[in-house]
């Protein structure tokens, strides 16, 4: 039996001029982890055209829920950006990703989940889920784009999550969001690298400097951020995890560049 199943549009919502959500059906045999993501797309001219996307709807949830750029010429999104209700979605059935929580090395009492733009999408399926907040003491979650629009979602973040009848009130008590922007002025300016060394980040959570004894970090975003924050906790001494065995920290792997 093929992994590619359809899927039906729910809902498009249009964020700015270069950011969009996709709303799908879900088959009720389709199962990932938090953190992880599938392959989606178009038929085109008989043949399936895909691309990676991070689901960032929870594991739990009846629809799948996707963040995406539109990309001028894009060969899939500059389709994918004009579907509505009713349209058809290819979906595989595998998933996969290293941003999950069984990556990371056990002992750690606050978990950093450090976006850029689309990164962002992982963690929403991460802050949704009950377990994490059973983990950690803390989850700290930050996303930086360019201009304060593309800070998506933060009614979901700052307030939606907090009226969850089984853990809102978890969230209340262990969520901080920390956005951030590069090319306007905002409370918080700059990019996340940046801000981690020269220890604005942790000034302005309250917190130390990352300590491997005690934080675990996810990091997901645009290639060049990710694999400076890697390069970045290997010279701090920091093992990054995988399927082969965790670590300290764990990138997504399937957006960086090889």
């Amino acid at each position: 039996m093929s992994n590619i199943i359809e899927e039906t549009v729910l809902e498009t919502h249009h964020w700015t001029e270069n950011l969009f959500t996709l709303k799908l059906t879900r088959d009720p045999g389709f199962r990932f982890e938090s953190g992880q993501f599938a392959m989606i797309g178009l038929q085109v001219e008989g043949k399936p055209l895909m691309r990676a996307y991070s689901m960032a709807s929870a594991s739990y949830e009846e629809h799948l829920e996707f963040l995406s750029i539109k990309v001028p010429n894009g060969p899939l999104t500059s389709r994918l950006q004009h579907v509505k209700p009713g349209d058809k979605i290819l979906v595989n059935r595998k998933t996969t990703g290293t941003l999950i929580a069984d990556n990371l090395l056990p002992g750690g009492k606050r978990l950093y989940l450090l976006s850029t733009g689309t990164g962002l999408a992982p963690f929403l399926s991460i802050i949704k889920d009950p377990t994490v907040y059973e983990r950690f003491d803390e989850i700290i979650l930050t996303h930086t784009c360019r201009h304060k629009a593309e800070l998506v979602y933060q009614d979901l973040i700052t307030a939606g999550l907090y009226e969850n009848e089984f853990f809102g009130d978890l969230v209340r008590e262990k969520l901080t969001y920390y956005p951030s922007v590069t090319r306007e002025e905002f409370k918080t300016k700059g990019r996340i690298t940046d801000l981690i060394r020269s220890g604005k980040l942790f000034a302005d959570l309250g917190k130390p400097a990352f300590d491997q004894e005690t934080d675990r970090i996810m990091i997901c975003g645009n290639p060049h951020m990710m694999n400076e924050l890697a390069d970045y906790l290997d010279e701090l001494g920091w093992d990054q995890g995988s399927h082969a065995g965790p670590g300290h920290y764990v990138i997504e792997k399937a957006f960086a560049e090889k």
